[in-house]
């Protein structure tokens, strides 16, 4: 590491140490120290400002490691009358429309490391400080959309070469529908073969990708909710047409462009706006309201160490949270997988 970057660096570690409350030498000493609770919501919010996607969710903190689910950005009926006269209360709804399942938050390490190489050449930039916290919130924000949609399970050790999409670290969103009610919201098989939806205008379970939404929608989730005006469509990219997705301002700057990794379509499906999002498994569809997933993360939870490991010529960062991926109300979308365009050749 150059002179000059270490002073930069040393500057780095005092201004984390500042914004944290704690003593210089726990940070500069390659100390774990605790994120400052404001500190940690500034980072959900860079985190949002990184991507469209984990903005158009609830990223939000929560004080304990497990409980009730907050309901956040869903509703249900709350229309009604009570004949009072017959001695009968009127009885309230929670319009929130919370169940019984609720959240429990896994630890989740975010380790990485910076070479004294590229912390020489970012040294000479103004925004040294900013680049190395936005080198490490960007990836952190690619893997919570890749586990959202990808993890099944929370592994005590988990392993990236056999699980690439992060399948291991944390239980996902869709895997909470194939769970919820023993999938009763999920269509993943259809009748012409085994384990399979064919779409296949003359052989298939449906003529088209438009009949295999409306269907679903109208079987799987209740009428109060199907016809909601937030529903979207995620289209996985072997069912995605080019056309459904151009972006509507072609004139974004190129940070904002990487931003967008959540872009709606012009056109619709099944009569729901179609949607693309990154790291969506192949073969599927899921109608959702955007705000109907969250991400818990407890507060006071995220922990940091910074190390200078000389002998490997760069500086190491081991951070953890503890996050959780919630459906705030399984009425509000259904998930389609298993999808196959024409029969399988005999």
């Amino acid at each position: 590491m150059n002179r000059a970057t270490r002073i930069a660096f040393n500057a780095f570690l005092d201004q984390q140490a500042a914004l944290n409350g704690e003593d210089p030498d726990t940070v500069r000493t390659g100390k774990q120290f605790t994120v400052d609770p404001s500190i940690q919501q500034k980072l959900i919010d860079k985190a949002g400002e990184s991507s469209e996607f984990l903005k158009a969710v609830n990223i939000v903190p929560v004080e304990e490691m497990q409980g009730a689910k907050l309901g956040l950005g869903v509703n249900t009926p709350i229309a009604g009358r009570t004949n009072t006269a017959g001695g009968t209360p009127r009885a309230t709804v929670d319009p929130s429309g919370l169940d019984e399942q609720g959240y429990a938050c896994k630890q989740t390490n975010s380790d990485t490391h910076l070479t004294y190489a590229k912390l020489d050449m970012w040294a000479k930039f103004p925004d040294f400080q900013t680049r190395i916290r936005d080198a490490i919130v960007r990836q952190q924000a690619r893997d919570r959309i890749m586990i959202g949609f990808n993890g099944v399970s929370a592994a005590a050790t988990t392993d990236k070469g056999a699980n690439p999409l992060l399948q291991d670290v944390n239980v996902g969103w869709l895997e909470h529908y194939r769970a919820y009610d023993a999938g009763s919201r999920v269509l993943d098989e259809g009748e012409v073969e085994d384990d399979l939806i064919i779409i296949d205008p003359v052989d298939g379970d449906y003529k088209n990708i438009n009949a295999l939404i409306m269907d679903a929608v109208h079987s799987l989730m209740p009428a109060w909710s199907r016809n909601d005006t937030e529903l979207v469509a995620i289209l996985s990219d072997d069912l995605q047409h080019d056309t459904f997705f151009p972006l509507v301002n072609n004139n974004l700057e190129p940070t904002e462009t990487m931003a967008a990794d959540l872009i709606i379509g012009a056109k619709r499906v099944g009569g729901k706006k179609a949607a693309a999002v990154p790291f969506f498994p192949n073969g599927s569809i899921f109608i959702t309201r955007l705000d109907n997933l969250s991400i818990y993360e407890q507060s006071g939870k995220r922990r940091r160490t910074i190390v200078d490991k000389a002998e490997l010529d760069r500086v190491q960062t081991f951070e953890s949270s503890n996050d959780a991926y919630v459906v705030e109300d399984y009425d509000f979308g259904c998930f389609i997988e298993n999808i196959q365009f024409g029969r399988t050749p005999d």
